[in-house]
């Protein structure tokens, strides 16, 4: 089984991946983290050196060799990757694909809290100018996120209704 989290940056995924894999029991897998690891460069290096479209190929690559892989897995993916290159196709055919749809107001105030953490297409400064960022990116992305198999919407989606809601679809 794959189960792939996708939704816009700061909603969650990788917390609810992480607490879903260890309820279901499945590895864990964080794909921006995996491309770190095969380029050896941090996201914002990659970004930075190498341009958006540079990434999206790595990360397209290494999403599809996951997809394809005899591994069974709970991936937060990054929020872009469901865009790009029949991605979502990808996952949809090859696992369970659950879109978070988290207010942006909601994911602006999860991003200023969390200081530090680096996200290369949010650079807005001051929560409304950071909404207005993420309801841009919304905007371009909402097609794609509306593909996944599964979605839970809210300022609070837990890892237990993702987990009620695949038992009672018989996904688990």
């Amino acid at each position: 089984m794959k189960l792939f989290l996708i939704g816009l940056p700061g909603s969650g995924k990788t917390t609810l991946a992480k607490q879903l894999a260890s309820k279901i029991p499945l590895p864990y897998l964080d794909l921006d983290q995996e491309i770190e690891k095969a380029e050896q460069k941090t996201i914002a290096e990659i970004f930075k050196g190498r341009k958006e479209d540079y990434f999206r190929k790595v990360e397209s690559q290494l999403l599809k060799s996951w997809c394809t892989s005899d591994f069974s897995f709970v991936m937060a993916t990054g929020g872009g990757a469901p865009c790009f290159f029949d991605n979502i196709k990808t996952m949809n055919e090859l696992g369970i694909t659950i879109f978070l749809d988290v207010p942006t107001i909601e994911i602006a105030k999860r991003i200023v809290s969390s200081k530090g953490e680096e996200r290369p297409l949010l650079k807005a400064s001051g929560i409304d100018g950071l909404k207005d960022q993420i309801e841009f990116l919304r905007s371009q992305r909402i097609g794609f996120y509306k593909q996944a198999k599964m979605s839970f919407a809210g300022n609070q989606i837990s890892s237990s209704q993702i987990l009620d809601e695949l038992k009672k679809e018989s996904l688990l």
